[in-house]
């Protein structure tokens, strides 16, 4: 009895206490290589961090503010339609439309966010959208199926770093307009270059601070959050003290008039744009799942914090700007700012207020390009360390001098975006383009696993952490039928019937070039040898995790 009690006691004093943290880190890699993967890069982002990367993106006031700005230009210049009343303001001026239709549009994207949380919680990899495609899909098109899907997804991640870097080079040139009083309004040839600097700023903080961004994105949710309650505030209360009218409720919620030519009731459906093109980054947290620690929590809570906070606090700043803009709508888009919140900053807070404001605007508008070039470097990583992306053994490598970081990729898609970029020096209907990559790619990107688990995944879906139960088979076809619809509708010209070439909406064409030449490219050269996710387990060399587990075990892990 006592020698067993003596064996007892040394065999507790032995036995090392591992951290928690190390415990679930070595998790996250063991199911990582269930699915194939080995892990080759930093687990350093919580759960508060990965939802701060998709909320970053989605930047309620910066993306009213680039949405509005882009699109208002051409409903001013249109002779077919007069803009009239906030309810049924379209894509046109999709920064500003009903807060009601923003409402209903955002529980329909929260749908689509929960299913694809049970697939992002049950397998949590950084090239998720392809991987869970090629996983669900009958034999036949799991290939060419997963191929598209990854293209889509890289190509609108991409157009997505385009259209919130184009609009973040409007508005820190619109503070230049606002201290010359209008008298001054950017050429396309000085939008773009900011643009570039832009982009080029973003690929070298993604490189070189790795070690602070999970800290950047958790200043990310303040700044955010902290900017949408100042305007809600500052806004009527500038208002009023300067003896400006506010607009009654009714008015914000029930004044209903067709700004197009379109019938009242496919009018209001296009107003569904604005939330649509807004909170479209929630798979970002999908992208950062390799990076995550305890990535089947951490993913899906991230996804799901992000849509809901997105959608509440954007119905709150919509009605309050509809509650304090000028009702002749024409004073706003045909400011001479070159920027419409702007104009509208102005009107309630002055000239030091508006500048104010539009700075940390422009602010906030800069960390949501930051952090869509660190999510679309990690899905454009995963695509091609599965080999699908041209000189994909190139662009593949995880640089271990610089923290573990896919540097080349970075800079792939930051040179990406400066060449795709050069469409804003065409026209507003090519600048417009730039928005229009990433609402229809990611819509089938999104849409396409889900339907694949749906149709074909039958028993091969085993839930994660997070699981919506039973309500998971109506829940993703609810969002299936969703994102059939929002594609459908992004590609219709959002002014009317029979559109000049000026207000043409060419989403049609471009993403209609993406998918075809992404399936030509497949059926021509690529299917020879893209055989869907390649396994990377095994392989030689020493993983950051690995390497920092046996460091953290040896110096915090035992007691």
């Amino acid at each position: 009895m006592v020698e067993n009690t003596r064996a007892m006691d040394v065999k507790s004093k032995a036995a090392p206490t591992v951290d928690p943290d190390i415990a679930v880190e070595s998790g996250d890699m063991e199911l990582l290589a269930t699915l194939g993967y080995k892990q080759e890069l930093r687990r350093h982002y919580s759960t508060t961090q990965i939802f701060a990367v998709a909320f970053s993106i989605m930047g309620l006031l910066p993306s009213i503010a680039s949405t509005f700005a882009e699109f208002g230009v051409s409903l001013l210049t249109s002779d077919r339609v007069r803009a009239l009343g906030p309810c049924l303001w379209t894509h046109s001026i999709s920064g500003i439309d009903c807060p009601l239709g923003w409402l209903v549009a955002s529980m329909f994207i929260f749908i689509v966010g929960l299913a694809m949380a049970d697939l992002a919680s049950a397998m949590p990899t950084a090239g998720g959208l392809y991987f869970w495609t090629h996983y669900f899909s009958d034999e036949k098109w799991k290939n060419p199926l997963s191929f598209v899907v990854g293209y889509s997804n890289t190509i609108g991640l991409v157009g997505g770093v385009c259209s919130i870097d184009y609009g973040f080079a409007t508005m820190l040139l619109s503070l230049v307009s606002i201290a010359r009083d209008g008298e001054w309004t950017a050429s396309r040839p000085v939008v773009y270059a900011t643009y570039v600097a832009c982009v080029v700023v973003h690929g070298l903080i993604t490189t070189f601070f790795a070690r602070i961004m999970p800290k950047i994105q958790t200043l990310c949710i303040v700044s955010n959050i902290g900017l949408v309650v100042a305007t809600v505030i500052a806004l009527p209360v500038g208002k009023a003290m300067n003896g400006g009218p506010v607009n009654s409720g009714s008015y914000v919620f029930g004044h209903v008039e067709n700004l197009t030519t379109w019938p009242a009731g496919w009018a209001f459906m296009l107003a569904w744009l604005s939330p649509i093109w807004t909170i479209g980054a929630f798979d970002s947290c999908v992208h950062m799942s390799e990076e995550a620690t305890h990535a089947t929590r951490a993913v899906p809570l991230g996804i799901l914090w992000s849509i809901g906070l997105c959608g509440i606090l954007g119905f709150l700043s919509l009605a309050v700007i509809a509650a304090v803009m000028d009702t002749k709508l024409d004073n706003v888009l045909g400011t001479a700012f070159g920027q419409p919140m702007a104009q509208i900053y102005y009107d309630a807070l002055g000239k030091p207020g508006a500048l104010g404001f539009m700075a940390v605007v422009a602010i906030v508008q800069f960390f949501m390009g930051l952090s869509l070039v660190l999510a679309a470097s990690r899905q454009s990583w995963a695509f091609s360390r599965d080999g699908a992306l041209p000189f994909s053994s190139f662009f593949r490598h995880v640089s271990k001098r610089i923290r573990y970081q896919p540097v080349r990729m970075i800079w792939g898609v930051v040179a990406a975006a400066i060449i795709i970029g050069l469409l804003c020096l065409i026209n507003n209907a090519a600048s417009s383009a730039l928005f229009s990559l990433a609402v229809a790619g990611n819509a089938l990107a999104w849409m396409t696993p889900i339907f694949a688990r749906l149709v074909w995944g039958g028993e091969r879906f085993q839930p994660g952490e997070f699981y919506t139960g039973w309500l998971s088979k109506p829940i993703a076809v609810t969002a299936i039928v969703y994102l059939s619809f929002a594609i459908v509708l992004c590609m219709f010209p959002t002014l009317g019937p029979a559109p000049t070439p000026e207000d043409m909406n060419y989403t049609v064409v471009i993403n209609g070039a993406l998918w075809g030449g992404a399936l030509l490219y497949y059926l021509l050269y690529a299917r020879k040898f893209y055989k869907g996710p390649q396994a990377t387990v095994g392989q030689s060399s020493s993983t950051p995790s690995e390497t920092n587990l046996e460091g953290l075990v040896g110096e915090k892990g035992v007691n």
